[in-house]
Parts: structure tokens; sequence; C-alpha cells
């Protein structure tokens, strides 16, 4: 008999958003510790809802549990990186292939793409940025293969958070999205997938080169 996952608490979810939302844009930064009373403080709601959050943060791997420590954002380097992005080179690109030859609308992506354009400070551009991706990869037809990139979606967001705050590329990648999606419309499945296979791959040479001649290497 298959088990039915327990809900999260609204409260939970409510304070889960929130810290994720912050680590996201950069309001809480890789090594930051993140204490429990604060937190509560800031949501205006008890400890309990704040642990289980943490938790479930750390389970997703944006946050490190640590009994000397405590519980810190997670930190990012090149090794971090490369694990993160050798996922998404394996099997976005294929996803994205799957979706275009699927004939699937792109109405998703165009809109992310121009809130993206529209956005008026770097939280709003990272969070369209991560929608546009996700409106490239879930329509594949595989619900597992999405779910296993949604599994490293925020692990890549907190990646490009820090990417970003050292050295801003967004005309560049904005310029790189438009192209995928132009590949997309155009039903150029092969193409959108190399497409944004050297998207992905020349973000993380620029931002994180120890990370690239790992992958090489390997």
């Amino acid at each position: 008999m298959t088990s039915v996952p327990t809900p999260i608490p609204s409260r939970t979810q409510f304070v889960l958003e929130g810290i994720k939302h912050r680590i996201l844009t950069g309001q809480l930064t890789p090594g930051q510790a993140l204490v429990e009373t604060e937190l509560a403080a800031q949501f205006g709601v008890s400890k309990t809802p704040v642990r289980e959050a943490l938790k479930t943060l750390a389970g997703t791997g944006l946050v490190v549990m640590s009994q000397y420590k405590g519980v810190t954002v997670r930190m990012v380097d090149a090794d971090m990186a490369r694990e993160v992005y050798d996922v998404r080179l394996l099997l976005e690109p294929e996803a994205l292939r799957r979706s275009v030859r699927r004939g699937v609308p792109w109405d998703a992506a165009s809109d992310a793409l121009t809130r993206a354009d529209e956005a008026t400070d770097t939280a709003e551009r990272s969070l369209a940025n991560r929608e546009f991706h996700r409106a490239l990869y879930v329509p594949c037809g595989n619900p597992l293969l999405g779910r296993m990139l949604d599994e490293v979606r925020d692990q890549a967001a907190l990646v490009s958070a820090v990417a970003w705050a050292a050295d801003p590329s967004w005309e560049r990648e904005a310029a790189e999205h438009r192209e995928i999606l132009r590949l997309a419309l155009d039903g150029d499945a092969d193409g959108a997938a190399a497409a944004l296979y050297a998207h992905i791959a020349s973000f993380v040479e620029r931002a994180f080169p120890g990370a690239r001649e790992e992958q090489q290497a390997q």
C-alpha cells in the first residue's frame, strides 16, 4: 500500500517559503546563521514551524544543520556547483528536447522572459529566471524527470544568486534565453537542447571555473 505524504502545516509552509525566498534572492547569504528565535519573531510564529521549515530546507540542500554550528545557509563552492550543474546538464536539455517534440505551447516561458525583462530588482529577476527554466522542462511528458529537476532547482538558484552577486550577467543570459525560446517556438528540438546545454555550461564555467575543469576531467 502506497503511503500518502503528510501535508506540511500552513504556518510551517509560510515560514518555509519565506526563508527560501530570502535565501534564493540573496537576503540570507551562504554561511549565515539561521536562529530559530530570531526567525520566529520575524515571521510572527512560534519556534515549532521554524524548526520544521528548517528541517525541510535541510532536506532540499539549501541549509545545513550542524550539532556545533547550528543551522546555516549552505555554502556555495566549485564542488557544489559541479554537482548541481552536472545534473542539470545531463537532464535539462533532454527534457527540453522532449517538450519541443511534443509541440507544447510556450506561453509560460514567454511570460517568464517578460517578467525578467520588466523586473525592478534582482529578486524579481531571479524568480522569473527560475520560472523560465522550469517552463522548459515541466512539459516534457515525464513527470519523474520534471520532479528530478525540481529537486535541484533550488540549489541551482542558490549557486546563481552567489554568482550574480559577484558578477551580474543578466543581459547575456537574457539573450541566451530568448534564443532558446526562439528555437523551441520554431520546433527545433535538437537546436533548443544544444542552446540550453551551452547556456548552462557557459554559466557555471564563468562563475566557477574550477567546477567546469573538474567536470571535464571526469
